[in-house]
This record gives structure tokens, sequence and C-alpha cells, in this order.
């Protein structure tokens, strides 16, 4: 083992051989973290001579569980009579219930629901409980429950919080929702965990035999542990201490999802005898584009602190372009890869968006380019179910005979047109030769014993919504079609009911329909021609394994590289999201997500925005405003993109191209941004502002999200103005006034 740690570098030597007591590793971006884990367990078992079964590893995927067992598998010495637990968290929790979940009340041969069951669960409690008129999909109830266990949150304790009947009601759905898994003996994926916990809490000789078993822990990616994931790790290190956590609180980007970056940031109150490891070499990026990444994210307060290295030579500026609109941001793009490519065919490409909305341009102007691609962690955008739907609805408008798009929709959203129900129609419509929406408008009165009254109620209203689309059809622009059918259809409203980033980024899928049918229409494309051409582009046309040219979100991107990055739509509102915007916990969440994108990059980086961007199929375009994230990166470490020669140039001229950089500094000064980031405001002296009088310390605002809260602290004017506001089962969250929806109660 001595001489395979010759092929590390200091530090990851260090974080390897420092075995005993709590250590902190804080990788960044590139510099090998894995290598550590792996290294450190062979090291534990070869030089160390650790029974291997005493050794355990969790981290979150099976792939990531699979990849360190290879390696740790090559670098030992030795055949192994045992091997040590190297799982994800969920692996490990079942195999510890199957084991011991009896001492609570469960049958050891409990069934695992996966997210189909959990959803037919969550339908059935749905109904019985009479709440479909919520708007509340099976799938976010499931969602929001999933949020609450991740919490560590009950039934009970989450209707006690409710500020309102939407909420009181998903706590009921809740407990009706575990009542069924009890009573199916069931766990879901959130219970493996909590029953864990609990378990370790309530028979304290298990939690003992575990400290006992494992003497050495280690954790991957520790900043996206959420609360039961920390407290199962505590538990499990009571006894010894020997905890090894690597993560980088600079790449905490999963807070929509229970993640939890204090976990990480608070180490060493946890376990005051902790040693920290800064692994600062980064392996994959030039140092120019470390240092561009490292200018974004060194503006947050919640990090430690690292500063990125790289032996690979200082390279190349990022660059940045300034387009006219998206679609000349999408076909810069598609240019600068077809350049490349012809120059070196072996590079690869990725281009990075906030929301997979962005990726139609993308998509589009590859195509029509010729350029192969492929799109991870998720499907090509006119393959999603929301836009297949949306276009279903189209299609039925114009086409009253295509039945298959009327059965795509007609309970889509919801309206409790049932399989029963669909039954009885279509064999009237065999009956009578009639397509199934002749059979709607002509013979229901045929069939009033067979048809309840609801159900003929819903299928008449089925049919007068799509004989109003078929008129809307007619006399509307195809941008406005669109917007009216997703309106009148109830699919929208559903949407946002169901308050989930899911749901948002389904919203912002179909929003960008809505400019992709204005679009078409301005170029004088018929509906019929759209609906064709959307059917026409499928995803075995998109995909191709060879494809040098990746499109995915930056969420996505996590833990990948590429030889060249274009990071697109750096524009406020888009990136920082304007989800993100009405507090500093969200923006400096995506502030982490726009130094994860940056350093995908290996070798170049490409950061681009628009100067105005379509609003949700409006004639024209508002203007845009860069992101604050590029005012952030000094001038000298960025240079600007233009046209190349062989290219094309529809809007944007090479020389104003070469004042982008300046122009965005400018832009952000004018209008009273600092370029280098959000400055904390501080209490105004003197007489109270007109916030602080506006906003009475101690009053009850209410917030969509987190409820009824008290307002702690005023600080600022203005578009500054920031409150500190208390909410039960939350905590304190500091928003900005200017972007918060609160309202006084």
């Amino acid at each position: 083992m001595p001489h395979l740690l010759e092929a590390l570098n200091p530090q990851q030597r260090e974080a390897v051989e420092l075995t005993e007591g709590p250590l902190l590793v804080l990788a960044g971006a590139g510099s090998g973290k894995t290598r550590v884990i792996t290294y450190r367990i062979a090291h534990l078992i070869d030089s160390r001579d650790v029974a291997a079964q005493g050794i355990l590893a969790v981290t979150f995927t099976n792939k990531a569980a699979d990849q360190m067992k290879e390696r740790v598998a090559k670098l030992l010495s030795r055949e192994l009579t045992g091997w040590p637990e190297i799982s994800t968290f969920h692996s490990f929790c079942v195999r510890v219930l199957r084991r011991h979940i009896g001492r609570l009340g469960v049958s050891r041969n409990f069934s695992i629901y996966d997210e189909d069951d959990q959803q037919r669960v969550m339908k059935s409690s749905i109904e019985e409980l009479g709440l479909g008129e919520m708007m509340l999909s099976p799938r976010a109830a499931v969602a929001r429950v999933s949020y609450a266990k991740n919490r560590g949150v009950s039934p009970e304790e989450l209707y006690r919080q409710a500020a309102d009947p939407e909420k009181e009601k998903v706590a009921l759905l809740y407990e009706r929702y575990e009542k069924k898994l009890r009573q199916a003996q069931a766990l879901d994926f959130d219970d493996l965990l909590l029953k864990t916990v609990h378990l370790f809490s309530a028979v304290p000789e298990v939690a003992d035999e575990y400290n006992r078993k494992f003497r050495y822990v280690l954790v991957d990616e520790y900043q996206d542990t959420n609360r039961i994931q920390y407290q199962l790790i505590r538990q499990l290190t009571q006894a010894h201490e020997n905890l090894c956590v690597v993560g980088d609180e600079d790449q905490s980007i999963y807070r929509w999802r229970g993640a939890d970056i204090e976990n990480i940031l608070r180490f060493e109150k946890d376990y005051p005898a902790a040693r920290i490891i800064r692994l600062e070499q980064n392996y994959r990026s030039t140092q120019l584009i470390l240092d561009a990444a490292t200018a974004v994210v060194e503006r947050n307060v919640a990090r430690k602190g690292k500063t990125l290295w790289s032996d690979r030579g200082h390279g190349e500026k990022a660059g940045l372009f300034e387009a006219h609109d998206a679609e000349e941001e999408g076909l810069f793009v598609a240019s600068r890869i077809s350049q490349e490519l012809a120059a070196d065919g072996d590079r690869n490409f990725a281009v990075l968006y906030r929301t997979n909305a962005q990726s139609r341009v993308f998509e589009e102007v590859l195509r029509r380019s010729g350029t192969s691609y492929r799109v991870v962690g998720g499907f090509s955008f006119y393959s999603r179910a929301e836009i297949r739907n949306a276009l279903a609805y189209a299609r039925l408008a114009s086409n009253p005979r295509d039945s298959a798009a009327f059965l795509r929709i007609v309970n889509t959203p919801p309206r409790g047109i049932g399989e029963t129900t669909l039954n009885v129609l279509e064999a009237l419509a065999r009956k009578r030769n009639l397509t199934l929406l002749e059979a709607l408008g002509h013979e229901l009165s045929d069939c009033p014993d067979v048809l309840s009254p609801r159900a003929m109620k819903a299928l008449e209203n089925f049919h007068r919504l799509v004989q109003e689309l078929a008129q809307d059809r007619e006399r509307l622009r195809m941008g406005e079609f669109f917007s009216r059918l997703l309106e009148r259809s109830g699919y929208l409203e559903m949407l946002r009911a169901e308050k989930s980033p899911e749901a948002q980024d389904r919203l912002e899928n179909l929003q960008e329909l809505v400019n992709a049918a204005a679009e078409a229409e301005e170029r004088g494309q018929p509906l019929a021609d759209f609906l064709a051409h959307a059917a026409l582009v499928s995803d075995a046309d998109d995909y191709d394994e060879r494809a040098r040219v990746t499109l995915m979100t930056v969420h996505s991107a996590k833990g990948l590289e590429f030889s060249t990055v274009f990071l697109v739509g750096l524009e406020e509102g888009l990136f920082p999201h304007k989800l993100s915007l009405e507090d500093e916990a969200g923006i400096e969440e995506e502030r982490r997500l726009c130094y994860v994108g940056m350093t995908r990059a290996k070798d170049r980086l490409a950061l681009t925005w628009a100067r105005q961007r379509r609003a949700y199929g409006l004639e024209g375009a508002e203007a845009s405003r860069p992101s604050r994230f590029l005012g952030e990166i000094p001038e000298e470490l960025l240079e600007p993109l233009g046209w190349l020669e062989t290219g094309p140039k529809p809007r944007t001229t090479w020389e104003n191209a070469l004042n982008s950089v300046g122009s965005v500094s400018r832009y952000l000064k004018e209008r009273g941004r600092p370029p280098r980031g959000i400055v904390p405001s501080r209490p105004a002296a003197g007489p109270r502002s007109q916030a602080q009088r506006r906003w009475k310390l101690g009053s009850r605002v209410r917030h969509p999200t987190y409820g009824i809260g008290t307002v702690l602290e005023c600080e600022g004017e203005g578009d500054d103005t920031k409150l500190t506001v208390s909410f039960p089962g939350y905590g304190k969250k500091k928003l900005a006034e200017r972007y918060a929806p609160l309202e006084k109660v």
C-alpha cells in the first residue's frame, strides 16, 4: 500500500492516512474526492489491519457505490474473507431493518413501495378523503409528504404547522397515506431512513450494535445530506467518532430535495475534535476557468472557503457572448460547436441551462445544422409528457376524428372521467360507427342508465371545451391559441396547484411551447405544419450514443466534465431563477449552481446571455438583464466572443460583441447593482425608514410556501429592504421584500 500512496498529492495522502477521529475533507470540484475515499478504505484494510467488515461507506447512488467497490478491489493487495459495507443510505437501512424492524412492531418481510406504488396509495387516499377538488395530483401529494418526512415532520406536526386549509388537507392526506402503508406492512423510500433513525433512538442496544460493528464510517457528498441522514450518521458514530465525511459546500445544490448545507458547515461544532483538510488541486480545468468560477462562488457567505488551483496551465479566459435573443443565442452556440468539431472531432461539448424548457431552441438549431446531440436527464422537448398533452389538445381541436388525442387528454387534467365511462363511450362509438368526439356530442342521452350524472356532466363539459378550442383555433394567433387552451383545459391550474419543483419545470416547458408556436407563426408556419413538425421530432431521431454534444440542466451535469462548456441563459430571473430571488439562501444556492456549471469545463468555457427573451408567447419580447453572476467575474477574466468569420452573423456584429464584457459591467453599475455581487444591507441610522414602519417587529405575515410567520427584523430601504421572518417548522428566513410575496395577517 505505501507505494500506492505515492500516487496521491500531499493533501489527498494526509486525508487517507489520518484515520482516527472525525475528519472533514473539503473536496473542491475536480479534486479527486472518490480517490480519497477508496484509497482510505484500502489503507485501513491493508496498512492498519482494520477488519474489512468494520468499515461502512455510504453514498447517494448505486452507480457511485459500485464504482467505489471496483476501485477498492483493484487497490487491495490481498483477497478478503469479508468485505467493507459500501452502499447507498437506503440499501444500508434496508439491511438494518430486515434484521431489527420487528422491534418496532413491523414485519421483517415488509414491502418496499416504489414511486408507482406510492402514487397509487396516494390516489386512493385522495379519493377516500374526497379531496379531488384540491387539484393536487398524487405525484405532487407524494412529493409534499416526502419533503415532510425528510425534515422529520410527522402528520400531526404538519397539521399543527398548517397555515391554511390547503396545508391542513395535505397533512390529512399524509396521515391517511401512512395508515395505508401500515395496513400493507409497507415502507416507502423515505421510511427506510426514518424507521432506521427511529429504531436506533427507540432501541439503543441496536444502535450500540452497529457502533461496535462499524468502527470506521465514511460519507460521500456530505453536503447533500438531509436532516434524517444527518441524524443517522450521528447515531452510527456516537461510540467512536471515527467519521470521515467528504464534500464541498460550494456544490450544495439540492436544497429543493431537502439537502441541508448546514450539515457540512457545522461539522466542527458537532465534532469539536474534527480536523479539516482541503483538497484544492483541480485535475479537470485550466486556471483561468477556475479563477472565474471562484470569483462567483466566493461572494457567498455560507461557505468555508477554498482556493482551487490547476497545473494544467492558465488556459483560455472564459468567453462572454451577448445575444440579441434566444434564437441568436442558439445559433451562436451551434455555429461555435460546428467550427470546433471541424477542427477537432474528438472534443466533446455540453450546453448547460438552468431549466429544461431552454433546451427547445438548442435542439432545433442543432437539428437544423445536422449536428447530432443527446439530451441527458430527461426527454427531448417535444417528447415530454406535458408537451405531448398540450399538442394533443391542439390536434383534437384541429381534427375531431383524432381518437388517440381524445383518449390522451379526456381525463388530463383529472375530470372524473374514468375507465368505466370511457369503455361505455367507446362501445357506443363502435356501435354507431362514430368517432369518440361525435359519440360524445350526440349520443349521451341514449345511455343515462349506464353513466352516472357526474360522468355525464364531465363528458358534456369536455365536449364543450373541445368545441370552444376549435373556435379559438380559427380566430386566434397560434401563440394565443396555445396559451388559451392551456388555461381553459385546467392544465396550468393543475400544475400551479402542485407547487413542486417538478411542476414548475413542466410549467416552464409549456410556456416555452407557447413561445415556439408564436415563433412558428412569425415564420409563416400554419398550425398543421407546426403539429406535424412536433410529431416528426422523436427521441430516436435525437439520441446518438456517439454524439459529441450533450444538452442538460446544470443540476444534471454535476460530477461530469466536458472539453467545452456553454453555460447559457445567464439573465436575472432565469439564472438566478426567479423563484430564488426572494431570499438570500436561494440566491446563494443559485450562485453555487453557477459555480458547478462553470467547473464542468476542462479547456473552454463560454457564458451567454440574451438582451431580450420572449415571455410566454407574447408578441415581441421582454428586455432581459444580465445575470448578477456575470458582474461578479472580474473583467480581466473574461473575453468577448463574436461570430466566426465563416459563421452566420444574424444580429450581433463582431464590433458590438467586442464590447459585451464592458457593457455587462456598465449595465449593472448604471442600475445600481454592484458588479461584485450583493452587498449586505446595513441598518439605516437615524429615524425609522418607511419599510420599518410598514413591517413592524412582531407583526404577523403570510407567505405562500412557509405559511404564517413573525417579523423579527427589518433592514434596508426601497428595493434593498430585507425582512427576517420566523416561520414555524421552517425556522428563520431572510426575505427580500421586493420579491417575497408577503401579506400582512
